[in-house]
Parts: C-alpha cells; structure tokens; sequence
C-alpha cells in the first residue's frame, strides 16, 4: 500500500512532460545518452523499482520500455553472471534534489537503501530488488561538479539547480589502473566527450550522462551478460556514424541495421569490455 501511494503521488507532483521527457539534444558527432539495458529475473518487480524512482512505462517500437527525464530503461527477462559490481561498468549515479529525503521515500517503499561512507549527507545508495546499487548524488554538491580540461564550462548543468526530479548524471567505468587516459581518449575520439574531471575523477562529458574512469589493481569482467549488459547511445545519422566508425578501425560487434519499427540499431564493444546499442530512432514520440 506504502508503495502504490507513492506511485501516486509522484505522478500527481511530476507532470506527464517531465516523466515523458525526450532525450537530451546530441553532441556535434551527433551523440546523446539513450537507455541502460537490464537483464533481470523478475521483470515486474524491477519495473516497480524503476517506477518507484521516477520512471514512467512507455512504448518505443515494440518494446516496453521506461523513461526516466533524458534517459531510457530497458528490462528483459533472463540469468545474469552478476551485477553491475565485479564488471568494467561497476555502478550508475542519478542525481537528485535531497538524497535524504529521496532515499526516505524508497526506503518507505520497501527498498534497502544506505548512505554513502565517503559523503554520507550528500551520496546515497539504493539497490533494486535483485541487489543492483544506484548511486544517488545530491543536486549542486561538490559530487555532482564537472569541470572540463579546457575551462570551466557547465557539463550538463551541474552548477544550475535541476529542473526535474531525478535524472541520470554518470556511469562509472572500473578500468586496470594506467588506463584511465585512455578510456577518457577512446570515448572523445569515438563519439565527441569532451574531457574533465568530476570530484577528483577523470571523466568525459556527454550529452545526458558524465563519464567516468578510476583505475583498479585488476581487470574487471566485461559488461555483456551481466544485470547491466549494455549502455546505449542514441545517434543522428546512423548509418553514416557506423560507417565512419569502421573506417577509422572501429570494429562492429552487429553491423548497422533498421528494424520494422524503423528504430535502426549496432552494437560494438569498447577496447575495455563494455557492451555498447547505438541507437537511431528511440528518441521519436
């Protein structure tokens, strides 16, 4: 019952425009953030979670699909090696106005939640269901600041206080420590991030997510068959973009290719095993 009032006042105080939010505008390479891929045993109990959080169910060709401001969620049915942790993309960080306050409501819900031990009043943690942990950051605190290399620009907004509720603000890269640079190279030269740091990491910015690397003693298992077996970018002019990408030696795990839907999709893998959908198409109502 403490759930489902929740639901419902979350849909009273977000309105439709904001839950049905579209994509962030691309990048100049014509690169936005578009969904995160789960593979989840028990699809409703996890579309409960993510509805919980701020998301509202759509459709985007013949899949189901959840859309939270700026950003997809995918969830299909299926056996996972593991979560998010132990793989080279170890957890994602949403940003919202009060971590306090959002993770008493999650908690009222029935979902563990526990804060963080580096900024506890400012960092939080949920875990769904199936135990996958979703950082929460705290709109305009020190976590949340991106600065780039060249000046001190504002990566998607994070010195301006958020207009909506929740919205996706990093994906954090677990990579053998010496690869940093590398990472945050490949990811400027393959789809135009432009390079800086969040709090003390390195990153990249992108429209719609911050990405970011730390360096790890080990290598970690790639993404593909994990709960989050791939992150997905929405791209403009698809079919040119993959060409361009395999002209340069980018090598295509699924070659270019439209679907009755007309929503045009590719998969490739980056140097460091994480599983990446481009996408064209998703972003259209």
């Amino acid at each position: 019952m403490r759930e489902l009032i929740l639901t419902l006042s979350l849909v009273v105080l977000w309105p439709p425009s904001t839950l049905l939010a579209q994509l962030s505008p691309p990048n100049k390479m014509g690169v936005t953030m578009g969904h995160l891929h789960y593979i989840v045993r028990d699809v409703e109990a996890n579309k409960k979670f993510w509805v919980a959080l701020g998301a509202t169910p759509l459709t985007r060709g013949s899949r189901e699909a959840l859309m939270l401001p700026g950003l997809m969620i995918f969830l299909d049915q299926g056996n996972t090696s593991g979560g998010t942790e132990g793989s080279v993309v170890n957890h994602v960080g949403f940003r919202v106005p009060n971590v306090a306050q959002f993770m008493a409501r999650m908690k009222a819900a029935g979902y563990k939640v526990a804060s963080s031990t580096i900024a506890p009043k400012t960092v939080g943690n949920v875990f769904s269901p199936e135990g996958e942990r979703i950082e929460l950051l705290e709109d305009l605190s020190e976590n949340v600041q991106f600065t780039l290399d060249q000046g001190s620009q504002d990566g998607n907004g994070a010195q301006r206080k958020m207009a909506v509720p929740i919205s996706l603000h990093h994906i954090h890269f677990y990579v053998p420590e010496g690869s940093t640079a590398g990472i945050q190279a490949w990811y400027g030269k393959v789809f135009g991030a432009l390079p800086g740091k969040r709090y003390h990491y390195e990153a990249d910015d992108l429209p719609g997510v911050n990405l970011n690397f730390s360096g790890v003693p080990t290598k970690l298992e790639p993404t593909k068959g994990r709960m989050l077996d791939h992150i997905g970018f929405e791209i403009t002019n698809l079919e040119a973009f993959c060409a361009r990408l395999e002209s340069s030696g980018v090598k295509l795990d699924s070659p270019y290719k439209k679907n009755q839907s007309s929503i045009a999709k590719a998969f490739l893998t980056d140097p460091w095993g994480t599983y990446i959908e481009l996408t064209e198409g998703l972003n259209i109502l």
